[in-house]
This record gives C-alpha cells, structure tokens and sequence, in this order.
C-alpha cells in the first residue's frame, strides 16, 4: 500500500480549511485516511499551519509521499529538515544532539522571519487604516466648507430685505415719536378726568 502525505478539504464554500492527512493513495481527496497529521488555514495572513512534526518524520521515514502542497507545508514547518536531519544521525553523519541544535537553530529563524512578517502586515493594515481616515476627514471638511459658503450666500441674499426694513423702520421712527408725544399730553388729561370721577 503506497502512502501520501496530502491535504483534505474542509471549510465552507470559499474559505477553505485543509486537514494535513497520511492516507492511502487510492482513497478519495476527502475521504477515509490513516492519521491525521495537522491543519492548514490560508484564510489567514501570514497562512495558519499546525502540524505534528514528529508524526510527518515518522510517515516520510516509512516511504509516504508527501504532493507537492503537502511537501511546501512540510518544508515550511521544517517536517523535510528533520526528516533529513533523522537520516543523517541513521548514517552516522551527525549525532542527536547536532541534529537537534541545527533544527532548533532553523525553528528560531523561521519563527523571527514569520514575525517580521506579521509587523509588516500589521503595519500596512494600519497605514491603510490612516489613509482612510485622512480621505473621510477631507471629505468632511468639504462638506463643511460647502455649508459655510451655502450660509453666506443665504446671508448675502437677505441683505437688501435687512436694508429695506432698517429703511421702514427709520421712515417710521418719527411717527413714533408724534406718537408718543400725543400720549404724553393725553396722559395729564386722564388723570384728571379719573379725579373728577371719583370725586362724584
């Protein structure tokens, strides 16, 4: 029975989720397998990968044949490394130990480029962020310019109306005054009708 180290869809329609699988070569894409070996979610930036390294080395040191997207997310994790580093120490190349120290070395590594590269999506996320706010606040100051001008345009229309009226009140100040200087003669006059009848 030849074996392959291969991915199993999951995920709804356009979000898929995969499942690292060893299965037999025969069987469907998403059916029965032997063991499952991790996740793979692209959804993500920078692509969310769990994988059991020490269960991938065990699979590939037995022959299983990982696809080719198989065989990327393995060397991303570092699953080819260690698998290569296992057979170096079987030959006597190096011991347990060097191999461990080199796979180690390389995790560190990957673990530093993987995090420059979530600050760089981060960071662009926030530039992104920035440049819409200073396009709502430009756009926003439009509007408030255009009601500015809006308001004078109102106040210039309704400047003659003021002229006529300040007009109509000065034509009508001094026939206030007579007014006033009628009531003040008529006010003596008043008073001593009032006298007079309560007199009586």
């Amino acid at each position: 029975m030849s074996v392959k180290i291969r991915l199993q869809r999951h995920g709804k329609k356009g979000k898929p989720f995969y499942w690292i699988v060893a299965a037999d070569a025969r069987a469907k894409r998403d059916g029965r397998y032997l063991e499952k070996l991790g996740t793979y979610n692209p959804n993500t930036n920078p692509a969310t990968v769990n994988l059991d390294i020490d269960g991938a080395v065990k699979w590939l040191q037995d022959g299983a044949q990982p696809t080719d997207t198989a065989k990327t997310i393995l060397s991303y994790k570092g699953a080819m490394l260690k698998n290569h580093l296992v057979g170096g120490v079987r030959k006597g190349a190096l011991t347990e130990e060097q191999a461990e120290e080199k796979f180690q070395a390389w995790v560190d590594l990957k673990a530093g480029k993987v995090a420059s590269k979530e600050e760089t999506v981060a960071k662009a996320k926030l530039d992104v962020k920035a440049k819409a706010l200073e396009a709502e606040k430009a756009v926003n100051e439009a509007r408030v310019a255009a009601a500015i001008e809006e308001a004078v345009e109102e106040v210039a229309e309704a400047a003659p109306e003021a002229e006529v009226a300040e007009e109509v009140v000065a034509e009508a100040a001094p026939k206030a005054e007579v007014a006033e200087e009628v009531v003040a003669e008529a006010a003596p006059e008043a008073t001593e009708e009032k006298k007079e009848d309560s007199a009586e």
